[in-house]
């Protein structure tokens, strides 16, 4: 399998805070890699070193054999970065962010108007694109983001807490959307603090607590190694 991420021994360090004290795991072409752990457990922090945003203390991350160090640059091309407090430009209409998003992706108009398709196809919000996204529900609003996130075709997409705080149904719109990205060839690094989120979309996961990723493995694996029923079991096992 195509490696689309390696993470090897990725530290960060705040002053006196040891956020990550070395996490090390891989992401395969098409997969989607689920990191779950408690709050404070690193889980942002090592999401955004992968997105170029944050500089590690030490370690390497490589991205499609891109070093994060020497070719931050180019790693930014091929990744999109959702994170969990994203908020859309609620003056704007959707369809107008939309379009403002892709000319800031790229300057080709053919591009554009390639990227602003597969986002209208994504977001599906149909008639309400032409509303300001100010009116639009959290669940709307996330659609929103996600397809501007993905617009692109990233080769890798990270996302913090995709479906944080929606309800059922957008939940479940919003996952099927994520598998469906997985199932057209992009690599995605997933993070919630739903369990049966990560179990129902994820093939292999990595547990983080304390800054240290305590296991990986498919969610079938972990549950057998841990005589857990599902990964909340586990999970809980893991952090009591």
């Amino acid at each position: 399998m195509t490696k689309a991420l390696i993470v090897n021994n990725l530290k960060k360090k705040y002053k006196e805070v040891e956020a990550l004290k070395g996490i090390s795991f891989e992401v395969g072409e098409g997969e989607i890699f689920g990191l779950v752990g408690p709050n404070g457990a690193g889980k942002s922090t090592a999401l955004k070193i992968i997105a170029t945003i944050l500089s590690p203390t030490s370690g390497s991350v490589t991205v499609f054999d891109y070093d994060i160090k020497k070719d931050a640059a180019k790693i930014r091309e091929i990744i999109s970065y959702l994170p969990e407090e994203a908020g859309a430009y609620k003056n704007l209409s959707g369809i107008a962010y939309l379009k403002f998003m892709a000319a800031i992706f790229t300057d080709d108009t053919e591009k554009q108007k390639e990227y602003l398709e597969f986002a209208i196809k994504i977001a599906d919000l149909r008639s309400r694109l032409k509303d300001k996204a100010k009116t639009y529900s959290k669940g709307m609003t996330r659609k929103l983001l996600i397809a501007r996130t993905v617009m692109s075709k990233p080769k890798l997409i990270i996302l913090d807490e995709p479906t944080s705080g929606l309800d059922v149904i957008n939940a479940y719109e919003i996952r099927n959307i994520i598998r469906d990205l997985a199932k057209q060839g992009m690599s995605v690094l997933l993070s919630s603090h739903n369990m049966l989120e990560i179990e129902f979309l994820s093939q292999r996961i990595g547990i983080i607590h304390e800054g240290k990723i305590h296991v990986t493995g498919t969610p079938a694996e972990l549950k057998k190694e841990y005589q857990a029923n599902n990964l909340e079991e586990v999970f809980v096992k893991l952090n009591s």
